[in-house]
């Protein structure tokens, strides 16, 4: 399930701030091989990812009694998992360099070809593409593309305006887009009438 209803959501929100063990099972249960992938793309290593995995429960463990009655627990789980693996590069000096250079998608609502290549035998390829790109643009992927949250949670998640996220998941789309057509995944089509060429994408 992608997607908790929101008035069950408050219920286990309620059930743990009055300590009740058997809702963080359920929390759980909804979201631990979620934030299990999104660790191990971001971080292209299982191990790392299950150390950071169990940190992020024990944070929730820890703050459970105190959430807000209103907390959202996909941003709130995720937004402290991403942090862990920031905390984790800074501290290994492997943080991922940030570049200022701005390429746009031509339309917001542009497809890009994300959803189509992890949906068909393109997902091995589209696999290698994310690990190759800087962490933020990765992380912006991960969120809308896979996790389909919007720009806005996205952009709360990664502690920035949702104007500048929108901004960052542009760049994402096109640089995705380029080493999907580097690594021969992604061709252009001409097009007949006015000889222009097309991207073939699908909608995230």
């Amino acid at each position: 399930m992608k997607t908790m209803e929101r008035e069950f959501e408050l219920w286990l929100v309620r059930r743990m701030r009055a300590g009740d063990t058997a809702a963080f099972d359920e929390v759980h249960s909804e979201f631990n091989a979620r934030l299990y992938n999104f660790l191990r793309r971001l971080s292209r290593s299982a191990d790392v990812a299950e150390d950071l995995l169990e940190e992020t429960w024990l944070r929730f463990v820890s703050s459970g009694a105190t959430l807000a009655s209103e907390t959202r627990l996909a941003p709130w789980l995720f937004t402290v998992a991403r942090n862990l693996y920031l905390s984790y590069c800074r501290s290994r000096g492997r943080e991922q360099s940030y570049t200022s250079d701005v390429l746009l998608w031509p339309d917001e609502r542009s497809p890009s070809p994300l959803q189509a290549a992890m949906s068909n035998e393109l997902q091995g390829g589209i696999e290698t593409a994310l690990a190759r790109l800087p962490t933020k643009y990765r992380e912006a992927l991960l969120l809308v593309g896979i996790e389909r949250m919007r720009p806005a949670e996205a952009a709360a998640v990664c502690g920035i305006a949702p104007d500048a996220f929108r901004q960052r998941l542009s760049r994402a789309r096109a640089l995705i887009s380029r080493e999907l057509k580097a690594s021969g995944l992604l061709e252009p089509i001409q097009e007949p009438s006015c000889d222009r060429r097309y991207d073939r994408r699908s909608s995230i």
